[in-house]
């Protein structure tokens, strides 16, 4: 649920990408908030799941979501972009180390939310190559809803999650459903 974090371990998953050269690049295409830290605090996919909990019936508040954080504390602390910049750098080898033994065991990386039984958690997670998230490229989305009815198989929706032309359709749709109420 996160065109930009998509974006950003998509990118760490080529060979070459370091952690903080792929947040910089997805800042750069406007796909990140422009405080990138909200996205990789997990804050906007928070507030996505939060939102789509609340109209799934359930009565949760931000601090009712288990968010895994993937980053050292402290690394998001800071008053600008060039201080963000520098706690990551500090986090490449780190990254690229872990990407590479995730590799050899055909993982990848990609950062999930969940609703079940109204438990909501975000993370970043590991997942192999059967998992549908697995082959997401660039900014896309997936939404899996597993029901009654999809019980065996997921209902999947799946699509370009971030950038300027994404978001100003969503608010343009938005603006439009809003006038003809």
């Amino acid at each position: 649920m996160s065109g930009s974090l998509n974006y950003i371990f998509d990118r760490i998953g080529s060979d070459g990408i370091l952690f903080s050269q792929a947040v910089t690049e997805a800042r750069e295409k406007g796909y990140t908030e422009p405080n990138p830290a909200l996205d990789l605090s997990g804050t906007d996919v928070m507030r996505k799941i939060l939102i789509l909990s609340r109209e799934a019936g359930y009565k949760l508040e931000m601090e009712d979501i288990k968010n895994k954080s993937f980053l050292p504390e402290g690394t998001l602390e800071g008053d600008d972009w060039n201080g963000l910049l520098k706690n990551l750098k500090k986090l490449d080898d780190k990254f690229e180390r872990e990407r590479k033994e995730l590799a050899t065991i055909n993982k990848r990386w990609r950062f999930m939310a969940s609703l079940n039984d109204g438990v909501v958690t975000t993370g970043l997670e590991e997942i192999d190559s059967t998992h549908p998230a697995y082959h997401l490229k660039d900014t896309d989305n997936i939404i899996l809803i597993w029901s009654d009815r999809y019980a065996h198989r997921p209902m999947v929706i799946a699509g370009a999650g971030a950038g300027p032309e994404v978001t100003a359709s969503g608010v343009l749709a938005d603006v439009i459903s809003i006038s003809n109420v």
